[in-house]
């Protein structure tokens, strides 16, 4: 960990990868303030704009072949899981400065929301912190990964123009109505169950995002995933769920179970979409879910 970078001698190369499109709000004035309060006696500061999904991860990819100590992922969930992913892989140092819609990894991290800069500060600390990463049939995730409605909303939403939280929201509410729950075989440390769930969510910290809790007794340090089973129920009881995770009550619902584990197997009738970090993709009936705990170095306040 660096706790002071004056004995060093050095200054740090410090990349700041900025996603302009995140929480659907433009970014156009984020370097300027990096720019006026980032401290120049500790860092030479560079910016790449990513201008497609994946291309953060090229960018960070050409980083780090060209020593840069620090990247910093300026964006959501999304890019965060994009810079995270190269980060460790290299073994290198990230910050985060949230600009998503949710930012759920920010959130439990204590990383300021809305405030540029302060999570700019934060930085200029350089105080630094190992947490857990996890792996999604070999994808990495940070924060949380899943099947069921969750993931299906994550390929609905990113097809939709209208990002932001409003806009997940309304979206949500038109397809909570028509979504079928499936049927879920899961291992989870040599243990087997089976649900019918509306949602499985695998979670290594507490919360979707704009402190929505799904698993409110996670944490990014205890070397354990929490898996989170959504229970089939009627849309009368969509008020009682919603009103359940805005208020941390998850662990103690009949609406949600929660299995801790650190090594997964879920097997569903099908081949179909999941989300890792929020980001939609396609992936096969059988998954398999890992913890690599204490894997990544993150700037904290």
């Amino acid at each position: 960990m660096y706790s002071d970078t004056k004995a060093l001698q050095i200054k740090l190369n410090i990349l700041f990868v900025l996603n302009p499109i995140s929480g659907g709000k433009a970014k156009s004035t984020i370097p300027t303030l990096i720019d006026k309060y980032l401290d120049k006696e500790k860092f030479n500061a560079n910016f790449r704009i990513t201008e497609y999904v994946g291309h953060a991860r090229e960018i960070v990819d050409e980083a780090l072949n060209k020593n840069f100590d620090i990247i910093v992922a300026a964006g959501g969930d999304g890019t965060i899981n994009e810079v995270a992913s190269k980060v460790l892989e290299y073994k290198k140092i990230m910050g985060i400065i949230p600009l998503g819609s949710g930012n759920g990894l920010a959130r439990f991290l204590h990383i300021p929301q809305r405030n540029i800069k302060e999570a700019i500060r934060v930085i200029n600390n350089l105080k630094t912190d190992k947490i857990d990463s996890a792996t999604f049939n070999n994808k990495c995730f940070f924060n949380l990964a899943g099947m069921g409605f969750d993931a299906h909303l994550s390929s609905a939403f990113s097809k939709d123009k209208k990002r932001g939280l409003a806009g997940y929201v309304k979206l949500s509410l038109m397809e909570v109505f028509s979504y079928k729950n499936e049927t879920y075989n899961l291992n989870i440390d040599g243990i087997d169950y089976t649900r019918k769930a509306f949602a499985v969510t695998v979670a290594n910290s507490s919360q979707y995002g704009n402190d929505v809790y799904i698993a409110p007794g996670a944490s990014v340090k205890d070397g354990l995933l929490d898996v989170c089973i959504i229970k089939p129920f009627s849309l009368f009881q969509l008020p009682v769920l919603s009103y359940v995770m805005l208020k941390g009550k998850a662990e103690n619902s009949d609406m949600i179970e929660i299995i801790k584990g650190k090594n997964i197997k879920i097997s569903r009738v099908k081949d179909g979409p999941v989300h890792v970090d929020g980001e939609p993709l396609l992936m096969g009936s059988e998954i398999e879910i890992n913890i690599n705990p204490l894997s990544l170095e993150v700037i904290v306040p």
